[in-house]
C-alpha cells in the first residue's frame, strides 16, 4: 500500500454579517461569522487542502476559485464531497484526518462531535478517522485580537490501485 500525506491551512477574517460555520456545523454560540466567497468554513477548507495535497491534486482555490460565481455562498460540505469524489476518481482512500482550529471564542468543544460526524458522513469514513482539536492564540496576533480564525489539517491517504505502474519512481 502506498501512503501519502497532505497538509492544509486556511484563514478567514471575522465579520458580524454572517453565521459562523465550522466543520459543516452552525456555531450558535458565536455572534459573528467568517468572511469569504463560500460559506467560509475555515476548517473544511483546510481539510480539503490537506486531502488535495496528499493526492497531488492542487488546492481548493484551483478546483473551486473564488472568481467563479457557482461557488458564491456554497456550503463547504459540498466542496468536501467534490474533493472526496476526486480522491475516488484517482484511486485514493482516506486513512485519517487530524485538524486544529485556532480561535479565541467561542469554545467549540460541545460542537466537535457533530463536526466529526458531519465530516465523516461527507467523506464516507468513520468518525474514528477524524480528529478535531481547538486552541487559542493566547491573545496574540489577529487571532488573539479576534480578527480572524485559522485552521490546520493533515490527512493520510492511500492508493487503492492494483496497477504497479500507478506508482511513479
Amino acid at each position: 500500500m502506498k501512503y501519502r500525506i497532505g497538509f492544509g491551512y486556511d484563514v478567514h477574517a471575522i465579520t458580524k454579517h454572517r453565521p459562523l460555520i465550522l466543520g459543516g456545523v452552525k456555531i450558535d454560540a458565536a455572534d459573528f461569522g467568517l468572511d469569504g466567497h463560500s460559506d467560509a468554513d475555515v476548517l473544511l477548507h483546510a481539510i480539503c487542502d490537506a486531502l488535495l495535497g496528499a493526492a497531488a491534486l492542487g488546492d481548493i482555490g484551483w478546483h473551486f476559485p473564488n472568481t467563479d460565481n457557482q461557488y458564491k455562498n456554497i456550503s463547504s460540505i459540498l466542496l468536501l464531497e467534490k474533493v472526496r469524489d476526486l480522491l475516488i476518481e484517482h484511486h485514493y482512500t482516506i486513512s485519517n484526518i487530524d485538524a486544529t482550529l485556532v480561535m479565541e471564542v467561542p469554545k467549540i468543544k460541545p460542537y466537535i462531535p457533530q463536526m466529526k460526524a458531519t465530516i465523516a458522513k461527507s467523506l464516507h469514513i468513520s468518525e474514528s478517522q477524524v480528529s478535531i482539536k481547538a486552541t487559542t492564540n493566547e491573545g496574540l496576533g489577529y487571532v488573539g485580537k479576534k480578527e480572524g480564525i485559522n485552521a490546520y489539517a493533515v490527512a493520510l491517504i492511500y492508493s487503492t490501485s492494483n496497477n504497479p505502474l500507478f506508482y511513479p519512481d
